[in-house]
């Protein structure tokens, strides 16, 4: 197999094949820059193509595997495998841009972000950083200062965003492996409408160090993937406390709670129940059929009525407006053109909200956590769609959901922030068929650091076909 079908293939073959010394490091990463030059005028994935670090990352990863400590390279579970970033980690040696035009004038990073060493620690080698919505605050990624993302399954639609540009790159085959951030759906709605899997983790399960910050209170980062298994390796090498001294405060000090282990475990025995109410409301047609047919795989016949929905989202509303205004405050006293429109109306009526509603929107934040929780003591699993439609066409500023006509922007995340306000673990899993042409998600959702039950449900479900994630055929 030629290393153009290795890159197809995926994270684990191709960390397999490197092993098996089927394929050099080398010649992995040379084809993975060669997929992004040939492809990315047409997705606009890549705001940064890191081709000299890459390839000799790359080199030491192959001289290493011939050394004395060859054996204990071939162990490393992403041997060799390209992958790339949001552009709000740090990479060093580059500025951090978060999708703005501003952070541009900023110094370069000085070391790589915690997750991007952790990454490169398990064998992995980074290729570049990834177009997103501007300061990571939008559901589309049409970032007006370096162009929209656009979806590789059809170049005429929103990638989803704020981390369009991580399902975008995995969706058209550039790299098999990206990192992304959730605050209120940022990972979760590219993977919907890109076709992809990908995984919020547990609020504070892995490590924020070296990234820049959105909402400290909600922020998450995770991987998106073609497969589950190749999400599970990702996530298994990035897990882990900080140790002492660590700087991100959000983090909590959990040891490393494998999931690859237990992936083939299966659905059996867990109870899952398929989220009602709310999240059926503000789902449209086709969102259902793709939440019903992952139900019906499952035999999950329960309809869970989740409480509080609403207000936890408004509580999730209030407290980004108001967090993201006060990050932003003096840009946008001394040079609010700089931004993107939309971005900055948003964050000025944020520094406009009034102290005691923001106050409150924490206390019902709590409240409804609580709720939750008393949900996951009768159930393991929780199914919802991930977006209520697929990919809308860029530069549509309204969809209609169930009669309603709504803002884009804010609204791809309506199933998503209710879930991401509390922090939960979630897969989105791509369901194909539901729509004509296009992908459409499913939230696989569970307990607080039940990332293995969420992952195992996901495996399922890709065994039994019912959800995949091809390479776009960019025709």
């Amino acid at each position: 197999m030629n290393p153009e079908a290795f890159l197809a293939s995926g994270a684990s073959s191709m960390a397999d094949a490197v092993r098996a010394n089927e394929v050099s490091a080398v010649a992995l990463v040379q084809a993975s820059l060669e997929r992004i030059a040939a492809t990315d005028s047409r997705i606009n994935a890549f705001t940064e193509v890191l081709q000299a670090r890459a390839l000799r990352r790359a080199s030491q990863v192959d001289a290493s595997l011939a050394s004395a400590n060859g054996d204990r390279t071939r162990e490393l579970p992403l041997l060799g495998v390209p992958f790339a970033v949001k552009n709000l980690f740090d990479i060093a040696g580059i500025a951090t841009l978060a999708g703005s035009k501003i952070e541009r004038e900023s110094a370069p990073a000085r070391s790589d972000a915690a997750l991007v060493r952790r990454l490169e620690s398990a064998g992995a080698v980074l290729v570049g950083a990834l177009n997103m919505d501007e300061y990571a605050y939008g559901f589309t990624t049409e970032n007006s200062h370096v162009g929209p993302v656009r979806n590789p399954h059809d170049r005429t639609r929103i990638a989803g965003g704020s981390s369009g540009g991580s399902g975008a790159a995995v969706a058209a085959g550039q790299v098999p492996l990206t990192l992304g951030s959730d605050t209120n759906g940022s990972i979760r709605v590219p993977a919907s409408l890109c076709g992809v899997f990908g995984l919020k983790p547990t609020f504070g399960r892995l490590p924020r160090t070296g990234s820049y910050p959105f909402i400290s209170s909600l922020d998450h980062l995770g991987p998106f993937a073609r497969s589950t298994r190749d999400l599970a390796l990702a996530y298994d090498a990035m897990q882990g406390p900080e140790g002492f001294g660590h700087r991100d405060p959000g983090c909590a000090q959990r040891d490393v709670e494998a999931v690859v282990k237990d992936l083939d475990l299966g659905a059996q025995g867990l109870r899952i129940g398929v989220l009602g109410g709310y999240f059926r409301e503000h789902a449209g047609p086709e969102a259902l059929v793709a939440v019903d047919r992952v139900a019906d795989a499952l035999g999950a016949v329960s309809t869970v009525m989740l409480p509080m929905v609403d207000a936890g989202r408004a509580a999730a509303f209030l407290i980004t407006n108001s967090e993201g205004a006060a990050l932003h405050l003096n840009d946008l006293r001394k040079r609010p053109h700089d931004f993107e429109p939309l971005s900055r109306d948003r964050f000025l009526a944020g520094a406009l909200l009034p102290a005691a509603w923001v106050a409150r929107a924490e206390r019902v934040r709590r409240a409804y956590a609580e709720a939750v929780a008393r949900v996951f003591e009768r159930y393991d699993i929780l199914l919802a769609a991930a977006t209520p439609s697929a990919a809308t066409p860029i530069g549509a500023e309204w969809f209609e959901i169930n009669g309603q006509r709504l803002p884009v922007r804010p609204n791809m995340g309506l199933l998503t922030q209710p879930i991401s306000c509390v922090g939960l673990p979630v897969c989105a899993v791509p369901v194909w068929g539901a729509h004509a042409t296009l992908p459409i998600g499913v939230q696989v959702i569970g307990a607080p650091w039940r990332e293995d039950l969420v992952l195992r449900v996901a495996a399922a479900l890709e065994a039994a076909d019912v959800v995949h994630a091809p390479v776009a055929s960019l025709s």
